[in-house]
């Protein structure tokens, strides 16, 4: 009897399509911080060396016309987490929050890591959060993610070595770390805490996001074997203080010695913990059914000492943060799977952080969202199916007066001082035949401009906490 059932239950399991006996694909999601398109070497990169990424998109799948929610930090993120375009998803800007923290996500806010724990996935976030401080609605812990360590606030995420860290609820001093002390290095203990999670939860389907903090402002490092190996390739110009605009909390920056070898070290230690992660899911024997997803929260910086003119940050895009040309919004975007990703792919498909969330739900068998302005990657990732398009793309900037972008086709029309009517001024550029956004075409091409304004003027939904208009 007990031979005969057991034959049963094998031919059962057999009968089964191979997917459903599979155990459900964890997703890792690593999000570098102001890290620019121009900064990796599968992007054209020459100076700087990033092996564990470059290998990441000669095995994978490499978008060259991927978009981040905005070009700065807290509104794009929000756009990652909620599956929503900027002129919809929650946060909007940076609004700080005394004496730590930024404005929190709302209870009403559905993130994508809430959708993945109903469908049955253990999700960690190790990093920076920016999106509500430990206790509010917008509390990591609240939105989804069942274990977060690292910075809860982007404020302290401008020090590499902070007087504390985060993990949950509790606070986690770093004793001997002070304004000139520099003994706890934050990116080391947050990975550490982020390979312990993968280890810990090797035998259940898991959604780990890494927020680097690398390679934001401050320039800052130890002298390890990163450092050294750039510390006498440049000529250097010392970088004195802060000209970033610190806040009531956070001091301004010291002063830098070496801000090019600081910086390219900062880069190679962030693909050095790239690769750290890569060979702990290889070591786990997960790497297969692993979809490993890289890209940045904006373009690329120039704050602390930074020099993207010098590395090409921008993969000679126009802008950098803070703008809405392609310099500060388009990013790199790499997808490593190998179950699904068999050959190594390049995809010119126009895409955006909103587009994760239903990606993600798809991808999992998750609940969808109640709404998003994305739509799932999933046919250019398995190269199954047909992908939907979108009709356009569109972002907005709440500071510098007030910018909206909006991308259609191979247009762009790009809107300044949109908060000062007798200010404003359209810029519209074809990326086609000019990616560098240089001709300004709005006097040219009159019925292209009208048919943009409209998708800016559709896009935008006015915010109270955040107004624009």
């Amino acid at each position: 009897m007990k031979l005969f059932l057991s034959f049963s239950i094998c031919c059962l399991l057999l009968s089964f399509p191979i997917e459903a006996q599979q155990k459900k694909p964890n997703i890792v999601l690593i999000l570098a911080d102001d890290l620019g398109i121009g900064d990796l070497g599968a992007y054209g990169q020459q100076i700087i060396q990033t092996p564990n990424i470059d290998r990441l998109a000669a095995r994978g799948l490499k978008f060259t016309q991927f978009y981040s929610g905005t070009s700065v930090c807290a509104p794009s993120r929000s756009s990652l987490m909620t599956g929503q375009h900027t002129g919809h998803t929650y946060i909007r800007g940076n609004k700080e929050i005394s004496p730590e923290g930024q404005e929190p996500l709302a209870d009403s806010v559905q993130t994508l890591a809430m959708l993945l724990k109903k469908a049955g996935y253990t999700t960690g976030a190790f990093g920076k959060w920016g999106l509500g401080m430990v206790g509010t609605t917008g509390d990591p812990n609240r939105k989804g993610f069942d274990e977060f360590f690292g910075y809860n606030c982007q404020r302290q995420s401008h020090r590499y070595y902070p007087t504390h860290l985060w993990h949950n609820d509790r606070k986690v001093s770093l004793e001997g770390n002070d304004l000139t002390r520099k003994v706890h290095y934050a990116p080391q203990l947050i990975q550490e805490k982020t390979l312990e999670f993968i280890e810990r939860n090797r035998e259940k389907p898991f959604f780990l996001f890494i927020p680097t903090v690398l390679p934001h402002a401050e320039l800052a490092g130890p002298e390890d074997e990163f450092y050294r190996k750039y510390e006498n390739r440049f000529e250097e110009t010392p970088h004195r203080g802060n000209d970033y605009g610190a806040q009531a909390t956070v001091p301004g920056y010291a002063s830098v010695p070496k801000p090019r070898a600081t910086y390219a070290a900062m880069v190679e230690r962030m693909d050095h913990y790239v690769g750290q992660v890569v060979e702990k899911l290889k070591e786990l024997n997960l790497l297969e059914n692993t979809l490993i997803i890289f890209t940045s929260d904006n373009g690329a910086h120039s704050e602390g000492g930074a020099d993207p003119a010098f590395f090409n940050s921008t993969a000679g895009l126009r802008g950098q943060k803070r703008d809405l040309y392609e310099g500060g919004v388009r990013v790199p975007f790499i997808a490593h799977w190998p179950q699904q990703i068999k050959q190594p792919r390049v995809t010119p498909h126009i895409a955006a952080f909103w587009d994760l969330l239903p990606t993600f739900t798809e991808l999992t068998g998750a609940p969808s969202a109640r709404y998003t302005d994305g739509l799932s990657l999933m046919p250019t990732l398995t190269g199954k199916g047909r992908q939907p398009r979108h009709s356009y793309l569109y972002w907005e900037f709440h500071e510098s007066g007030g910018r909206q972008a909006v991308r259609s086709g191979s247009w762009k029309l790009v809107k300044l001082q949109v908060k000062n009517k007798d200010k404003t001024t359209y810029e519209l550029f074809n990326l086609k035949t000019n990616p560098g956004e240089t001709r300004n075409l709005v006097n040219k091409k009159g019925s292209v401009y009208k048919k943009l304004q409209k998708y800016i003027d559709e896009a935008h939904r006015e915010s109270p906490l955040f107004p624009l208009l």
